[in-house]
């Protein structure tokens, strides 16, 4: 079965997590210690989160934090799904779906990468969340398969904060005509948005671009979205404190969790 969509992570989360339980395989010492080091990494990850959380005057479990598991081995994943993580997030469709044949669905899947729209009857079949809708012809490719599949697919629209033009995202001042667009297409549920900056050199330097998402998204809230579009995904491993000082809802991390990652194959 799969899980139900953005509103009822936060609810299932601590329940999925700690009822999820990886299969039992041989014992070795190399097992252990990546476990034991992988679940400090997590625990060091959510302190930080509940500390930026504090820091802002909000809740930690306001904040979704998505492991991002792209390139990582099912085993490694195995041992941050018995650690307790909410969510998982993929950059790529096959990576994704050669990974849910084997791991099943104890939680959540996200998309958080470029999608083609080539992949799109495989993206809508396999995510709960596409945190990645760059723009309306895709956004209508979505739509018109998840209607073809009998589902509504909750989806993010990215954002191009920075105006970088190696990157994909609505730029904000068309940001308006593309959400109404969106917003009208059956078979499609905004969310909210999500943003990647401008890489940074300090985490400071994201703090602007995701100033300025926050007040998309209050904006965007004034253009008659619904309650529903409460979402802010913005924050990866090296500015996500700073994401949620700003107002993020959901954090993007892997690097912090997984540790470094093998090269891709």
């Amino acid at each position: 079965m799969r899980p139900g969509g953005v509103a009822g992570l936060r609810r299932r989360a601590g329940a999925a997590g700690a009822a999820w339980r990886a299969p039992r395989e041989p014992a070795t010492m190399t097992g252990r210690m990546d476990a034991t080091d992988l679940r400090a990494r997590l625990d060091a990850v959510r302190e930080r989160i509940a500390e930026a959380a504090h820091r802002a005057g909000r809740r930690a479990d306001a904040v979704l934090l998505v492991a991002v598991s792209k390139t990582i081995p099912v085993e490694r994943i195995r041992d941050a799904l018995a650690a307790g993580v909410a969510a998982l997030g993929e950059n790529r469709v096959q990576e994704a779906r050669d990974k849910i044949a084997q791991l099943g669905r104890p939680v959540p899947w996200h998309l958080v990468g470029h999608l083609q729209t080539n992949k799109v009857r495989d993206a809508v079949e396999l995510f709960d969340l596409v945190q990645s809708v760059d723009r309306v012809p895709l956004a209508r490719a979505l739509a018109s398969r998840a209607v073809q599949a009998g589902r509504t697919l909750d989806a993010l629209v990215q954002v191009n904060v920075g105006a970088e033009p190696q990157k994909g995202g609505v730029l904000p001042d068309g940001l308006r005509a593309a959400l109404e667009t969106m917003a009208a297409l059956p078979g499609l549920r905004l969310r909210g948005l999500m943003a990647i900056p401008p890489a940074p050199q300090d985490p400071e330097d994201s703090r602007p671009y995701y100033r300025e998402m926050r007040k998309l998204l209050d904006a965007a809230r004034g253009w008659g979205l619904g309650s529903e579009f409460r979402e802010l995904s913005m924050g990866m491993s090296g500015d996500f404190e700073i994401g949620i000082e700003e107002g993020a809802t959901i954090v993007r991390v892997g690097t912090a969790i997984f540790g470094p990652r093998p090269p891709a194959r």
